[in-house]
């Protein structure tokens, strides 16, 4: 196994053990079932730093974890939680973070990325799988992923968009180094 492929395995544990843990504060909203979940932040920078499979396994580990330690695991969120890691993924290449740099046009692609993402895992995805495997009535999960949808948006726009700036700020500038 080379060092990334390592460095891989050891971030899918350590993001999915904070994703479980972080889990665990539980801001309630008045939609049933659904809460402020400031572990997507922490994924979101996983995501960018390792890639697409590391970001889905993150997600998709974590997640299950998170609801095993409740009962059983509710695997249509599982998924969208392992998608939405996936996608910003491929942020990786495009985001520059490993650069030491994270500008205003990083900043709006990573939060037009995550804003899609999101729309798309938690009012798309999560929905029908509740509705096609739950039997779920229609009207219940598809409010529960707006809200989810909604609420991960400005949670990761915020907490995830200061961890990308932190992270970069802490990583040496390509053209850092002058001659003096």
């Amino acid at each position: 196994m080379n060092t990334n492929s390592n460095k891989a395995v050891v971030a899918i544990g350590i993001g999915s053990a904070l994703f479980v843990i972080i889990a665990m504060i539980n801001i309630p909203t008045p939609v049933p079932n659904t809460s402020i979940q400031l572990q997507y932040a922490v994924q979101s920078l996983f995501s960018v730093i390792f890639g697409p499979i590391p970001g889905f396994l993150i997600g998709f580990i974590g997640h299950a974890l998170k609801d095993a330690q409740y009962g059983n695991p509710w695997w249509t969120w599982v998924i969208a939680s392992g998608l939405f890691g996936l996608i910003l993924g491929f942020l990786k290449k495009k985001i520059r973070i490993h650069e030491g740099l994270f500008t205003r046009k990083d900043i709006f692609l990573f939060n037009i990325v995550q804003i899609l993402a999101n729309l798309f895992v938690w009012c798309v995805v999560a929905p029908y799988g509740d509705i096609w495997i739950y039997s779920e009535p229609a009207n219940k999960v598809f409010t529960q992923g707006l809200v989810a949808a909604g609420i991960n948006s400005l949670t990761v726009a915020i907490a995830g968009t200061l961890l990308l700036w932190a992270y970069a700020k802490r990583q040496s500038q390509t053209n850092s180094l002058r001659k003096d």
